[in-house]
């Protein structure tokens, strides 16, 4: 491992995507230090070595800045910088810090460039390098899109590093040793005596030395945490119910508050009566907010009983909405002056489908999705003269501060955002609209903390789900091979929707309309994918992997059907036209492990989809089997290429919690409109896959890729097309709208 230059105290580490970037923003702007937000208010003998590594008299502290939603994210960057400051990760603090351009996520805006994953080519390099240095400009502060891991394996592991030599030659200062007699151990520096000097005896001294900037990262073949399996960090308070959730918070003086706003967003509120609600017993206050009434009592239950008693006259929605009509207006959206993007157009694909005699075409459907998340909505705020302190999970820190700001005209100083723990999200937590109603709330009751909760109803009712499409395929055969494939996807754009939200701009195409799609590897002659915005409708935002989760289903399902058209096996095919190596190497290993081509036995199916999305290739094979009571789904062999595997353990429980979730929403959930308000409002009717329906899943991960890669989301596109295909195989029927018990029943 090389030894890398770095600047750490008062700057930053920046990466080398980020040094490219400098010719697209000027390498000043991009090399220009960010202020280390540890350094503010400091305490005398604290050592801020690093934005990541805080260490005192008292103990250890280790900054994670992305967001933990459930996905061990807390516990993932904590290893990153433990292997290099080597700490024993049971005796330091982990804290999320203070929300700061200092952690912003280069990774996730390169990510958002029309630059396919497999492009490793100059203006492909200098492209990601933009989006990641126009992120640390901008100092977006982002958890999504499984970008944690590959944003944070170089950047944290340096943290570690520079810090950990700083603390050497603290002890070298002390001493009066050489660097080549010292040696590190648990938190510790050893002297060459077996003299052991704790880091926080250390902190002092190295509180006055300029940071060590020139380190040199350790050898994997040293390493005691990346790569093996790891305890996380919070497992112990989460299997024993102690971990502390927005829910959970308490503080004295507080009250307790919930909302009901038009479950037609931005419809309005023409009125309300309150007076039932203010009348019982517990209840403090009635109070208008934005599109709707807030409701503050002496518990949460007692605010929940009290809101379901007010009488608001609510104004219509201003989008289209029904389900049926929503659906047709994307039908309608086909149009030369709609179309988005066409970032794939290989050879000439009207003129192939032209020629052939053997054209096949299909339409798809993907329904309005919920991200339904277990702990619903739920934030603490106290509003004073002086400042704003609101503690919830959120995976956008410095756009929640910004929106806050914007709301109440303060200054952003004086909103002090405490980020904790999030009960799970999918992307619900990249929305705020819960955090400033609150505020609303407790700006009208100043000086008091107020816990804001909503219902469940209330959470499904103002989801900002994922959209609903509709794909359009066509292809043709020519000597019983695939000559030619043209999918065209409709949908309303997320990014438009939701970045408006962000205060952010929404310029040129929107790659979410065609992830997952148009950027798949496989070496069709005459290969086009076309995207076409539909109008907005219902507020929509990003859902665990984005535009993947249904394009997924649309291009896998559509290759299945001309894999079948041609006569030819699926899973050969698919490696006959594949051209990334990577992506060969996790569908040869999904075959070995599922055997394919052996004979299942009659009334049983085996169905194979790949999906390349974040940068990962995920390849994944279904066996069912045609039960008299429906289908049974009885085993999933899952394989993924992520170029560095950090925690086998989170590695196979984020692949096995992937496919699970896409699997139960697959079956049987959707979203539907009537008059602008979804129908769906709890887990009764919107029901994931249950504990006696999870297969068997098995998993092996791939570390071939160079590129270091996150798994939270890319197990989700291919696991419904695979599970449509294998309904193919079992039964002859061939699904082509989600969910799949439209269609057939499951046992």
């Amino acid at each position: 491992m090389g030894r890398i230059k770095t600047i750490a105290r008062r700057s930053f580490l920046v990466g080398s995507a980020a040094v490219l970037g400098g010719v697209a923003f000027g390498t000043y702007l991009v090399r220009k230090p960010i202020d280390n937000p540890l350094l503010d208010n400091l305490a005398e003998g604290d050592a801020a070595l690093t934005p990541y590594v805080l260490i005192n008299a008292d103990g250890i502290t280790l900054i994670t800045p992305r967001a933990d939603v459930g996905q061990g994210s807390y516990s993932v960057q904590a290893h990153l910088i433990a292997e290099e400051l080597d700490v024993d990760l049971t005796q330091v603090r982990i804290e999320h810090g203070t929300p700061s351009a200092a952690y912003f996520n280069g990774v996730v805006a390169a990510e958002a460039m029309p630059i396919a994953a497999t492009s490793d080519t100059f203006l492909a390099q200098q492209g990601r390098g933009a989006a990641y240095a126009l992120s640390k400009v901008l100092g977006l502060q982002i958890t999504g899109g499984s970008s944690t891991v590959p944003d944070a394996y170089e950047k944290l592991r340096l943290a570690g590093a520079v810090a950990r030599e700083t603390l050497v030659a603290a002890a070298m200062q002390q001493t009066g040793l050489d660097r080549a007699a010292l040696k590190t151990e648990d938190g510790a520096v050893m002297t060459p005596d077996g003299t052991r000097i704790d880091y926080t005896a250390l902190a002092q001294i190295a509180a006055t030395l300029d940071p060590v900037e020139d380190v040199t990262l350790r050898d994997p073949a040293s390493w005691k945490y990346i790569g093996k399996p790891q305890m996380r960090t919070d497992v112990i308070a989460k299997s024993t119910g102690t971990q502390t959730y927005g829910v959970d918070l308490r503080f004295d003086g507080m009250v307790y508050a919930t909302t009901r706003t038009n479950p037609a967003r931005g419809g309005g509120i023409k009125g309300f009566d309150g007076a039932l609600a203010q009348s019982m017993r517990g209840v403090l206050h009635v109070l208008p907010i934005t599109d709707g009434v807030a409701v503050v009592a002496d518990n949460t239950w007692r605010a929940f009983q009290a809101a379901d008693a007010l009488d608001c006259d609510w104004g219509p929605a201003l989008y289209i909405g029904d389900t049926q009509a929503q659906f047709d207006a994307v039908a309608a959206s086909y149009t030369k002056d709609l179309q988005d993007s066409r970032f794939r157009d290989d050879g000439d694909v009207d003129e192939a489908l032209r020629a052939s005699q053997d054209m096949t075409q299909a339409e798809y459907r993907v329904p309005y999705l919920a991200h339904a998340p277990l702990e619903p909505m739920s934030v603490v705020v106290t509003v004073t003269d002086a400042r704003i302190d609101i503690w919830t999970g959120t995976q956008i820190p410095g756009f929640l501060i910004d929106n806050v700001a914007r709301l109440t005209g303060r200054d952003a100083a004086q909103i002090h955002l405490h980020v904790i723990m999030s009960g799970g999200s999918f992307g619900r937590r990249l929305e705020d609209d819960y955090v400033l109603q609150a505020v609303e709330i407790a700006a009208q009751i100043p000086d008091t903390p107020v816990k804001m909760i909503w219902s469940r109803e209330e959470d499904f009712s103002h989801d900002f789900p994922r959209t609903l499409g509709i794909a359009k395929a066509r292809g043709s055969l020519k000597n019983g091979q695939i000559e030619s494939f043209d999918l065209s996807i409709a949908c309303p754009s997320t990014s438009e929707s939701s970045l408006v939200r962000m205060g952010q701009p929404a310029i040129g195409p929107d790659i979410v309309i065609v992830a997952g799609a148009w950027d798949q590897p496989y070496a069709i002659p005459n290969y086009r994918v076309t995207g076409y915005r539909a109008p907005q409708m219902v507020p929509i935002s990003s859902w665990r992997s984005v535009g993947a989760s249904g394009n997924g289903f649309f291009h896998e399902s559509f290759l299945d059907e001309m894999c079948h058209a041609a006569g030819a096996d699926p899973m050969e095919e698919r490696l006959r036209l594949c051209r990334h190596e990577p992506t060969q190497k996790v569908l040869e290993a999904v075959a070995e492990m599922s055997d394919w081509g052996s004979d299942l036995g009659p009334g049983r199916g085996r169905g194979v989809a790949m999906t390349l999305s974040f940068g990962v290739p995920v390849a994944e094979v279904v066996e069912v089997t045609n039960t008299s009571e429906g289908i049974r789904i009885d085993k999933v062999f899952v394989a993924a290429e992520v170029g560095r595997i950090i925690d086998p353990i989170n590695f196979e429980a984020q692949v096995t919690g992937g496919v699970i979730w896409a699997l139960g929403h697959a079956m049987n959930c959707e979203l539907t409109y009537k008059d602008g308000a979804p129908e769906q409002a709890n887990y009764h009717d919107y029901e994931g896959m249950r504990l006696y329906q999870t297969p068997q899943i098995m998993v092996r991960g791939l570390e071939n890729n160079k590129e270091i890669r996150g798994i939270g989301e890319p197990a989700v596109p291919p696991a419904a097309p695979a599970l449509a295909n294998a309904i193919f195989a079992a039964t002859g029927q061939r699904i082509r709208e989600m969910p799949l018990n439209k269609h057939v029943r499951f046992v």
